[in-house]
C-alpha cells in the first residue's frame, strides 16, 4: 500500500430543476467507485457535491408552481439525495449553491479578481423595457436594420445583410418581451479578463491535468485568444448580487463551481477540518473534479482561471467522461429508456447498474451504451454465476460439516497468493479509472476460483470416507478466494460487500491475510439473477410516466395536419425564408414543458440563438444533440413563450413524437452557411 494521501473529490453539481436519471448516474457512480477505492487504500479522501440552485430556469419553474425558488430547490434537493442514497453514492457532504458559504466564496473570488485587475467594469448604454422594468439583452430587441431596412432583426446583427450595430441604432425597435418601445438607460457589465491568465492556463492544461483529447478541444479557445468572460446578469435573476452592484447578479456558471468550495467549507465546519489545507494557494493536497465532457470549458478554462486569479489552488486534475445511450440509441421516453433513478430503484438492485457501468467505463471520454440484454447477461453471468456462486458452492459444507468453522490452513496457498498478488494490478486500474480493465481482471480471477472448485469437486469429496480434512481445506480455500474477490469489488458493490462481511464475520482488506480457523455465518444469497420481467417492468414504468406527461399536454391547441398541408405558397414567399446551417452548442430539457428542448445554436455570428423546439419525445436525452449540425429558419420573428424567447426554428422530419429526426447536414458544412 502506498503512502497515505489527502484528497478532495467532486462531481459536477446536478441542476436543481429536475430528477436524476441514468445518464447522470454514470458520473456519480464513476466518482463514487474511485473515492471508495481510495479509501480502501487507506487514503484520506473526501467526496463533496451540491445542488446547482441558481438561474432563470429555476426562477421560472418556481413561479409556475406557485412557490418560492427556495422551496423549489429544497424539494428537488430532497429528491436528489434520496436517489443518490438509493445508489449508495457516498458523499461526505451534499449541499446547495444557495448558501451563505457559497455567497462568501463567490464574493471573495470576485473581489480578489477585481483587486488583482482581472475584472473589467464598463458602463454602457442598454435598452430598457419601460413596461417590464427590465434591461433587455440584445436578443430581446427587434427592429429594422439601420443599413438595409430588413424588418425583425435582432439588436446586434442583421441576418439579411450581415451588418453589425448597437441596439440603439435599430430603427423602430421594440421589446420582444412586452412589445413596448425600449428606452435607453446606462448599465454596468462585469467581465473576467482571461487574457492575462492565458499562459498560465496553457501550462496547466499541458501538465497532464486534463485528458489529452480534451486538451486538443480546449486549444481551439486559444487560437483567437481568450475573450473576456461575462459574469454578470441583470435583475430579475435568482442568485447572488454582485458586491457593491445592486441589481447585478453573478452568472450561475460563476457560483456553480464555487459550490465545491462551499460544500467543503460546510463539511469542514462540521468536522473540524482545515479548509485552507485543501484550497490554499500552496496546498500539497490533491483536488479532483469528475465532469461530463460537455462542460469541460467551464472546468478547465474559466474555473482554474478564477482560482488562480483569486489566489486559490488549481485542480490536480479534471476527469471528463462521455454520455450514455440505451440499446445503442439516445434515451427515449416513448420507448421507456429515459429511465430515472427512482424508476430503476422500484424494480432492480442498484448494484447491478453500478457493476455494469464499471464494466463499461474506461478513463477516456467515449460514450457508453447500456445494452439491456447485455446488462442482464453480464450481471447474471459475472456477479451471480461467477462471484457469489463461489461462496454458495463452498459455505454450505462449512456450516453443515464443520459447525461454521474454517480450516486452519488453505488447500492451495500458492493459488491464494496469486489472487492477493493480482491486487496490485487491479489497484492500478482503479487508480487510472480503467474500471473495465479492473472488472475483466477480477472476473478472470473468478473464473480461476470456479475452475478450482470444479476440479476438486467438494460435493464428491463430501461423499468419500476419510476425506473430511480435504473437504474442509478445499471449501476454506473457496471461501477465501471469494473473500479476496469481494474485497476487490467492494468499491463497486458496497452493499453486497457489507452483506459478505456479515457472512464472513470479518472485514475486508485489500491484501488481507487468509481467513483461517474462524467461524463464518450460514450463507444467505447475496444476489439473485435478473429476470427479464423486471427490466420490462422498469421500461413500462418509464413509459407510463411519459404517457402521463403526454396526457397533461392534450389540452394544447394544435392545428390539424391536413389544414397546414393544404396551404401553398409561391416561390417569392418561400424565398424570404432564410435557412441557415447551425451547430447545436447546447441542448437542455425545459422543466415544466412536456415537448420542448431548449437549444443554443451557433450560426456563425458573435452571439448564439436560443430556440425552443418541440422534439423532446424524440431526443429525451438532449446531450446527444450537442455538437451536431442542423438547419434552422433564421429570420423567423422571435416568439415570446412561457419559458423564454424563441429566436428561430430548427427543421425536423417524421410522423412526430419519438419518430422525429432533426435535419442534419453532412460534416463540412459550417455554421452560418445558407441552406439552398
Amino acid at each position: 500500500m502506498s503512502d497515505s494521501r489527502n484528497m478532495l473529490v467532486t462531481s459536477a453539481l446536478p441542476y436543481a430543476n429536475g430528477p436524476i436519471h441514468l445518464g447522470h448516474l454514470v458520473e456519480y457512480i464513476q466518482t463514487d467507485i474511485w473515492v471508495r477505492f481510495q479509501k480502501s487504500q487507506g487514503h484520506t479522501c473526501y467526496y463533496v457535491c451540491a445542488d446547482d440552485a441558481h438561474g432563470t430556469p429555476i426562477m421560472l419553474r418556481a413561479e409556475q408552481e406557485g412557490i418560492s425558488p427556495e422551496a423549489l430547490i429544497a424539494k428537488v434537493s430532497r429528491a436528489h439525495q434520496e436517489d443518490f442514497a438509493g445508489f449508495t453514492i457516498g458523499f461526505d457532504n451534499y449541499y446547495s449553491t444557495h448558501s451563505k458559504e457559497n455567497q462568501h466564496f463567490a464574493n471573495t473570488i470576485y473581489t480578489r479578481l477585481r483587486d488583482a485587475g482581472h475584472i473589467q467594469n464598463k458602463t454602457i448604454e442598454q435598452a430598457f423595457d419601460p413596461e417590464k422594468q427590465m434591461f433587455l439583452p440584445d436578443r430581446f430587441i427587434l427592429g429594422e436594420c439601420p443599413r438595409c431596412g430588413a424588418a425583425d432583426q435582432y439588436g446586434d446583427n442583421c441576418e439579411a445583410c450581415g451588418a453589425t450595430y448597437t441596439p440603439m441604432e435599430l430603427k423602430n425597435p421594440k421589446s420582444a418581451v412586452s412589445g413596448a418601445t425600449p428606452i435607453t438607460k446606462t448599465s454596468e457589465h462585469f467581465f473576467v479578463d482571461l487574457s492575462g491568465l492565458q499562459d498560465m492556463l496553457k501550462d496547466w492544461l499541458n501538465s497532464g491535468a486534463v485528458q489529452e483529447s480534451m486538451v486538443r478541444k480546449l486549444n481551439e479557445w486559444f487560437e483567437v485568444g481568450l475573450m473576456p468572460w461575462d459574469i454578470s446578469r441583470d435583475a430579475p435573476y435568482f442568485g447572488f448580487e454582485i458586491p457593491d452592484a445592486p441589481g447585478k447578479y453573478f452568472y450561475v456558471w460563476l457560483d456553480a463551481p464555487i459550490g465545491y468550495m462551499a460544500s467543503f467549507q460546510h463539511f469542514c465546519d462540521r468536522e473540524g477540518l482545515d479548509f485552507d489545507a485543501y484550497w490554499g494557494k500552496d496546498s500539497a493536497y490533491e483536488l479532483y473534479h469528475f465532469i461530463g465532457k460537455d462542460i469541460i470549458s467551464f472546468h478547465a478554462l474559466f474555473w482554474p482561471a478564477m482560482l488562480h486569479g483569486a489566489q486559490f489552488r488549481k485542480p490536480t486534475a479534471v476527469f471528463a467522461h462521455g454520455f450514455l445511450t440505451v440499446d445503442g440509441q439516445k434515451m427515449s421516453k416513448s420507448r421507456g429508456t429515459f429511465i430515472t433513478a427512482s424508476s430503476y430503484l422500484k424494480h432492480l438492485n442498484p448494484e447491478y447498474l453500478r457493476y455494469y457501468f464499471a464494466a463499461k467505463l474506461g478513463n477516456g471520454v467515449d460514450d457508453i451504451d447500456l445494452s439491456l440484454d447485455d446488462f442482464i447477461q453480464r450481471v447474471n453471468s459475472d456477479l451471480v454465476g461467477k462471484v457469489v456462486n463461489i461462496a454458495s458452492r463452498c459455505s454450505g459444507f462449512i456450516s453443515k460439516r464443520f459447525q461454521g468453522r474454517l480450516a486452519a490452513q488453505l488447500h492451495d496457498a500458492d493459488l491464494y497468493q496469486q489472487f492477493v498478488t493480482s491486487g496490485a494490478e487491479i489497484a492500478a486500474a482503479y487508480e487510472a479509472r480503467d474500471y473495465n480493465k479492473a472488472m475483466r481482471d477480477i472476473m478472470a480471477l473468478a473464473d480461476k476460483a470456479n475452475q478450482y472448485i470444479d476440479e476438486h469437486k467438494p460435493w464428491v469429496i463430501a461423499k468419500q470416507e476419510g476425506q473430511e480434512a480435504l473437504l474442509h481445506s478445499v471449501c476454506t480455500q473457496g471461501v477465501n478466494l471469494f473473500r479476496v474477490l469481494m474485497g476487490y469489488l467492494q468499491p463497486v458493490l458496497p452493499q453486497t460487500a457489507q452483506q459478505a462481511e456479515v457472512f464472513l464475520q470479518a472485514p475486508f482488506a485489500w491484501q488481507a491475510e487468509a481467513l483461517l480457523d474462524t467461524v463464518i455465518s450460514p450463507y444467505k444469497p447475496l444476489m439473485t439473477r435478473i429476470d427479464r420481467k423486471l427490466v420490462d417492468a422498469m421500461l413500462d414504468t418509464s413509459k407510463a410516466e411519459f404517457e402521463a406527461q403526454q396526457a397533461q399536454n392534450k389540452t394544447t391547441a394544435q392545428a390539424p395536419a391536413s389544414e397546414s398541408s393544404s396551404n401553398t405558397i409561391d416561390y417569392d414567399t418561400f424565398a424570404q425564408v432564410d435557412l441557415r446551417i447551425a451547430r447545436i452548442v447546447e441542448a437542455n430539457v425545459v422543466e415544466g414543458a412536456d415537448k420542448l428542448l431548449q437549444l443554443t445554436l451557433d450560426i456563425g455570428e458573435e452571439k448564439t440563438r436560443n430556440v425552443f423546439a418541440g422534439i423532446k419525445a424524440a431526443y429525451p436525452d438532449p446531450s446527444v444533440l450537442q455538437g451536431r449540425l442542423t438547419v434552422m429558419v433564421a429570420n423567423l420573428a422571435p416568439r415570446k413563450m412561457k419559458f423564454g424567447i424563441s429566436e428561430g426554428m430548427v427543421l425536423a422530419a417524421g410522423p412526430g413524437g419519438s419518430d422525429l429526426y432533426i435535419l442534419s447536414p453532412d460534416e463540412g458544412a459550417t455554421p452560418g452557411m445558407r441552406a439552398k
